[in-house]
């Protein structure tokens, strides 16, 4: 059984990994200085942005796994466990992070967009795959927050360490936004699987039991984070992922109707609505008739 461990301080982490407490809210990692380990769960209470320099074992995050390979970049937000499984050996962990505690970017204009960065919420097996270039700006900018964590503290340190922390995480949207279109390939399978998804589960006595086909449901059975999942069918369509699901849902219904033995209440309940008026609703606004109109063209 591995180790527990809860990390609620920047100190507590930095004790851990035999780091120096520069600053009680935030801190630059580095990985060589910790002791040699085990495999551990770990339970965080801070933002970390981890970058990984060698294979360091299988990460786990719920029920996914996620196998460290160099230049791979990570990030962790509070309440996240994490499990380092298959290390029962000593190893000697490798990389550089960045941790900060939440009280850190309260009142600054970071707090009010950290929402927008939805990697903090992908899981681990999304990881971010660095290029060499892109490697040496994230440890470029570790460097400039780790000097400026060398001077002493005055009240300019928050804003300077905080506007680092959010330039650091806009290259991050950028450099996740050139990985969609590199795995390209990877993500248009995802998008034949959800298709594949999809018209099982609509064809099937799911809906009438299990109700509508959600976004959480769909990410789920393609073993993806329900953000990374929307962000990805975001940049491969141009459309959220539960507009996708609805157009989908508006497709099968579109034959559904015209099968005149059917009450549009049944055709409703089929494709798993709960109340029939939604149905309509949701039928008018796609095809901009309700569903008794689109049976009568024909």
């Amino acid at each position: 059984m591995s180790n527990i461990f809860n990390f609620d301080t920047i100190s507590d982490y930095n004790q851990f990994n035999n780091q120096e407490t520069k600053h009680p809210l935030v801190s630059v990692i580095d990985f060589s200085k910790a002791n040699k380990r085990t495999g551990s769960t770990m339970n965080f209470g801070l933002y970390c942005i981890f970058l990984k320099d060698v294979k360091c074992g299988d990460l786990k995050y719920g029920r996914h796994y996620y196998d460290y390979q160099e230049g791979t970049l990570v990030f962790v937000s509070p309440g996240q466990v994490l499990d380092v499984e298959n290390k029962t050996d000593l190893y000697q962990p490798m990389g550089h992070g960045l941790v900060f505690h939440p009280d850190l970017i309260r009142g600054t204009s970071l707090a009010k967009a950290l929402s927008e960065y939805n990697f903090f919420k992908y899981q681990t097996n999304e990881a971010l795959h660095l290029s060499a270039k892109e490697r040496q700006l994230v440890l470029e900018t570790f460097s400039k927050i780790d000097g400026e964590l060398k001077e002493s503290i005055d009240k300019h340190s928050k804003k300077l360490i905080t506007s680092n922390i959010e330039l650091l995480l806009n290259y991050c949207d950028r450099f996740y936004d050139r990985q969609f279109i590199t795995r390209e390939t990877v993500n248009k399978s995802i998008i034949e699987r959800l298709e594949d998804l999809l018209n099982t589960y609509l064809s099937s006595e799911k809906p009438y039991s299990m109700g509508l086909p959600s976004v959480g449901f769909c990410a789920d059975e393609l073993h993806l984070s329900a953000n990374y999942f929307g962000d990805l069918i975001k940049k491969e369509t141009g459309k959220t992922a539960q507009e996708y699901i609805q157009d989908k849902l508006i497709e099968v219904a579109k034959d559904k109707v015209f099968d005149s033995n059917k009450s549009i209440s049944e055709v409703a309940y089929d494709l798993g609505f709960k109340y029939p008026q939604h149905f309509i609703r949701l039928f008018r606004n796609k095809v901009g008739l309700t569903p008794n109109e689109y049976r009568r063209t024909v």
